[in-house]
């Protein structure tokens, strides 16, 4: 009898202290997701950005709508001792392309194109390998058309370019894949949907999307890049290193990019776009899921669909883009099945607008996250970096990391890029000084090097690169 009541005592305790544990664990998630407390982990995680990874722009969080955080950091332009505000403009880069991709979709609701038209039934000048490209195909950047570089455009590239100079130059090369065969990320594409906007429209891409977009939505501090207008609140792209000076970087025309980057916007503006995609004011639900739906796999997890990237993170949908431009790096992500929204613009060529809108959006979710902290290398042996010498083909992009040990400096070269030295966090992780890049290299259940991880703190398209290793 006895035993039986020590036992039934047991068991009573058991019952509170697991009632306990329980009670305490949803106080504990209710204290993370309290709104006090988000504003204060948001400001906090800022705070280290600024300090440790020099961040300079202006960012935005919301949920349902309503402003969580919304703050300018650093300088809009040095030279003047202007700071960065909700109301700064930046070049938003290639997160201009959603805004493409919506006017493509609201010409089809006009009844004045079908996605699945060839691009060349508007473009009379087309050449023989773009015939069966169609503008599915350039939304979902399965086109192969490639881009032109800086060294092709020569002189022109801080000057306007004429776009049947554009167009003549691009026309002559050949795709770099057929047409609807893989993902590719080459701005081209959204170039030549910007052409097909005006050919249908009769009015230039700047205007269409003046009056079909951001003047319905108000969106004031929202414009295609003219440039001879004069901007107010626009802020200057710079570069600046952890420990490293302010430098001003060259002026690049943004003409070139056209409608696949050559927006403007504030946090604020994006803010009205964000919640007007959650109506039908501008395009239908079915327009806007269709956007929203992955059409190619980049990787697990990854999809593009149509100028919008649709991630699973934190085991929830993201739809999002990245943009980097001379001088900005930019981010702007919805959860929409959460109602969330982070926006980050940023005028540091250096910044790390991905990487800060992850760590945001895991705040908010209660989820873990990392401080930014200061890189500290340390040293590492001559002959365990000899272990990590060779080449690694990443898939994705096509692209070959070169790594070398070059009297004790670890080096990595990616295809024809100038060589940087990789700094050691730990022997087997390293980063770059000049750009938010970590470097993991992977290892077998032998302990042999197999592959590389890169992660990329910009998150625009990939936010890391897995490479295997080829010699």
């Amino acid at each position: 009898m006895y035993g039986n009541l020590v036992a039934k005592i047991q068991i009573a305790v058991v019952i509170l202290l697991t009632f306990s544990f329980a009670q305490t664990a949803k106080a504990l998630t209710a204290e993370n997701t309290r709104p006090d407390t988000t504003a204060r982990k948001i400001a906090e995680y800022m705070k280290a950005a600024v300090e440790f990874e020099q961040f300079s722009g202006s960012v935005l969080v919301a949920r349902n709508g309503k402003i969580i955080h919304n703050k300018g950091y650093g300088m809009a332009n040095l030279e003047f001792d202007a700071p960065n505000n909700p109301q700064t403009v930046f070049r938003l880069a290639s997160v201009s392309k959603q805004f493409t991709a919506a006017a493509i979709m609201i010409l089809g609701e006009r009844g004045k194109l079908d996605l699945d038209d060839f691009a060349c039934k508007y473009l009379a000048e087309c050449p023989a390998p773009w015939q069966t490209i169609t503008i599915r195909h350039l939304l979902t950047m399965t086109h192969g058309i490639p881009g032109i570089s800086a060294m092709e455009i020569g002189a022109l590239r801080s000057l306007p370019i004429p776009m049947d100079q554009w167009f003549e130059t691009t026309a002559k090369k050949p795709l770099e894949n057929a047409p609807g065969e893989k993902f590719r990320y080459l701005n081209a594409g959204y170039t030549v949907l910007g052409l097909i906007i005006e050919r249908i429209s009769g009015k230039s891409y700047g205007d269409f999307m003046q009056e079909t977009i951001f003047t319905p939505l108000k969106m004031n501090r929202t414009a295609y890049e003219d440039p001879f207008r004069i901007i107010k609140n626009r802020a200057t792209g710079y570069n600046q290193l952890p420990g490293g000076p302010v430098t001003n970087l060259p002026y690049r025309e943004i003409v070139r990019f056209h409608a696949a980057g050559g927006i403007y916007s504030t946090t604020e503006d994006l803010l009205i776009w964000d919640q007007a995609l959650y109506g039908e004011k501008l395009l239908t639900k079915k327009s806007i899921e269709e956007m929203f739906t992955p059409f190619k796999e980049l990787y697990p997890g990854r999809s593009y669909g149509f100028g919008w990237l649709i991630s699973e993170k934190f085991g929830r949908r993201e739809i999002a883009h990245g943009g980097n431009a001379t001088g900005f790096i930019t981010y702007f992500a919805r959860y929409p099945e959460e109602r969330l929204t982070v926006i980050v613009l940023s005028n540091n060529a250096s910044g790390s607008a991905g990487k800060i809108s992850n760590a945001l959006a895991a705040i908010v979710f209660g989820e873990k996250y990392e401080l930014p902290k200061e890189r500290k290398a340390v040293s590492v042996a001559s002959s365990v970096l000899d272990k990590y010498v060779g080449s690694y083909f990443v898939p994705s992009v096509s692209a070959t990391f070169a790594i070398t040990n070059e009297n004790g400096k670890l080096m990595t070269r990616r295809d024809k890029e100038s060589k940087e030295e990789l700094l050691a966090e730990s022997e087997d992780k390293f980063f770059l000084k000049t750009i938010d890049q970590q470097f993991t290299f992977l290892k077998n259940s032998n302990g042999e090097v197999t592959g590389l991880r890169v992660d990329l703190g910009d998150g625009v398209i990939y936010e890391f690169l897995k490479g295997e290793r080829v010699k």
